[in-house]
């Protein structure tokens, strides 16, 4: 199975919070939460989402400011962000498209089209995760298949080193320190040491290079691990 997409929910309204949880982990997706602007960009540093949904009316920080900083960082500025506001008029809504959301929803909203519209979202931002193929540069993961080719060539991984895979494949570039891997990979509720990771990332590099190929799989010293298509060729 793929790993589940994780959405960050930014809104300090509790009751919304709990509907809004229930209704996307009952459709499959992992969820973490802010309650107000200052949290969100501590939370979206951490677990990197798949997706974000940003209420705008917030504390501490306005949900527009949250959105303006999190387009600064080149972690999160292709995340894909939803904007949650009571305010309807169109002024508002090119002023939060304008800041970089994505799509913008007026409260109340039916949970339907709220599911509708991020599914929409995450289609048209990042279409690999529609996809059953993902590829990287010469590397390409069929999900369907549950196989992986480089070149062509068949690569045989173990069960973890797929996963560890599929994930790095989905966020290219972008680094992951071992705690974000442990937790992506293995789920937060199992205890492994994070040097483990290291030995999966070495079985995974292995089977990848074993025709000489580049090595994809940058080491980034005291952070973690990302894949980069611009690293030397190995040996």
């Amino acid at each position: 199975m793929s790993q589940k997409l994780t959405i960050l929910i930014v809104e300090d309204e509790a009751a919304l919070v709990t509907l809004l949880r229930y209704n996307l982990e009952r459709d499959g997706y992992r969820v973490v939460e802010a309650r107000d602007g200052e949290e969100a960009l501590i939370v979206a540093d951490e677990e990197t989402p798949d997706l974000i949904l940003l209420d705008w009316a917030l504390p501490n920080l306005s949900g527009i400011e949250v959105c303006r900083r999190l387009r600064a960082r080149s972690e999160t500025r292709n995340t894909p962000i939803i904007m949650l506001t009571a305010r309807g008029e169109e002024t508002d809504r090119i002023r939060g498209l304008d800041t970089g959301a994505d799509d913008y929803v007026v409260k109340p909203f039916s949970m339907t089209e709220m599911l509708a519209r991020l599914r929409a979202v995450l289609r048209r931002i990042r279409p690999a995760l529609a996809d059953e193929t993902l590829i990287f540069g010469d590397i390409a993961i069929d999900r369907a298949a549950h196989r992986v080719k480089r070149s062509g060539r068949d690569v045989h991984l173990g069960p973890t080193e797929y996963r560890l895979l599929d994930h790095l494949i989905q966020h290219p570039g972008r680094v992951f320190s071992r705690e974000q891997l442990l937790d992506a990979v293995w789920g937060s509720d199992v205890y492994v040491e994070a040097r483990t990771v290291d030995v999966h990332i070495g079985r995974l590099r292995k089977a990848l290079i074993a025709n000489g190929e580049r090595d994809p799989i940058r080491t980034v010293r005291s952070a973690g691990y990302s894949l980069d298509e611009h690293l030397k060729a190995a040996g």
